[in-house]
């Protein structure tokens, strides 16, 4: 069977790890005796009790085969691309054939949700990624909220395929192509860089979208933004962290144009903290646009909205909340440090 090692990436998620540890060990993939995975609990930089929740959740259960699998991971440096570098490179097992990529906070109520995604990598050898669906909490549990929230949760998605992109919440990857990939300590957005460098081979060649596709009926639950203002400050970060990988491309492009000579780099650069800042600082900000570019402004307007009043009403809207947030991410860029910010 496929070599498996899960990495679940945890900060400060004291509130929640029990309940995900509870959700992984009723997986049939995880009770399968003939299973080859592993599981780690990558609580980093947690100022909370994260480490010993988890700790106490892997203990309560009650299966111990299935308890075996469980390895909880103190790692003291915070930042979700260094440590899903760590992961990639150090932490996971050489022999791993497949790498499953977790977030701390989500749900997973289908128990049969790693088997089908580690299924798909095995069926289709073309296949580098398999990404899951994320639903909002608002709508599958059906919880009680406010007219905003349930605004957001209607609203919110739609200007990406899923299925063409990952989700940073819960995906797989082949071990393989993933080890060619380093994350520079302080990226914004790691998910988007994973997905350049897994379609692009490390932006060497044209963008394969064949190499990345999910099951519609394989999907976690994630907890949906409530208000106006976390929205902004999330849609805020999104489109630093395309600005801040739009900035590393160009440069990664122009000075290692081949797939080794982009490993070679990368690797270099997940060893020094201070190699995203430097970058940033040479490539930005850029002419016309500054530190964001404008295609983060006028994405959904190219895309259109509904017909009728309502649908231009609601793309009007949209777009006063994209100019809002454009303009944010800029003078955020500006004036305070985007790398590692986050």
């Amino acid at each position: 069977m496929t070599a498996l090692d899960i990495g679940i990436f945890a900060h400060d998620e004291a509130a929640l790890i029990g309940a995900l540890i509870g959700d992984l060990a009723r997986q049939d993939l995880i009770r399968d005796p003939a299973a080859d995975l592993r599981i780690l609990v990558l609580a980093n930089g947690c100022t909370d009790d994260t480490v010993a929740r988890a700790r106490a959740a892997v203990d309560a259960l009650s299966d111990p085969a299935v308890r075996s699998r469980f390895q909880v991971l103190d790692l003291p440096q915070p930042g979700k691309s260094r440590t899903a570098h760590r992961f990639i490179h150090d932490l996971s097992r050489p022999e791993a054939e497949v790498l499953g990529f977790l977030d701390g906070d989500v749900h997973l109520p289908q128990p049969d949700t790693l088997a089908r995604m580690l299924a798909m990598l095995d069926e289709r050898p073309g296949l580098r990624v398999v990404t899951s669906r994320p639903v909002k909490d608002v709508i599958h549990f059906d919880r009680p909220a406010g007219a905003m929230a349930r605004l957001i949760a209607a609203g919110g998605d739609g200007l990406s395929d899923w299925r063409k992109s990952i989700c940073g919440q819960l995906f797989m990857m082949r071990a393989a192509p993933a080890r060619r990939i380093a994350l520079p300590a302080g990226l914004p957005v790691e998910d988007g860089f994973i997905r350049a460098m897994a379609l692009t081979d490390l932006l060497s060649g044209p963008q394969d979208l064949d190499r990345i596709d999910g099951d519609p009926a394989v999907f976690h639950v994630y907890e949906s933004i409530r208000g106006l203002g976390p929205l902004i400050r999330h849609q805020t970060r999104i489109v630093i962290g395309s600005a801040v990988n739009a900035a590393l491309f160009a440069h990664i492009r122009r000075n290692a144009p081949t797939e080794e000579r982009a490993h070679a780099l990368l690797m270099r650069a997940a060893d020094d903290p201070q190699w995203l800042g430097r970058v940033l600082k040479t490539e930005l900000p850029r002419a016309p646009h500054g530190y964001v570019p404008f295609d983060f402004l006028v994405k959904r307007l190219r895309r259109g909205g509904r017909p009728g009043v309502k649908g231009k009403a609601m793309l009007a809207a949209g777009f006063g909340l994209d100019l809002l947030v454009w303009l944010r991410a800029s003078l955020r860029m500006a004036f305070r440090p985007s790398a590692g910010f986050w």
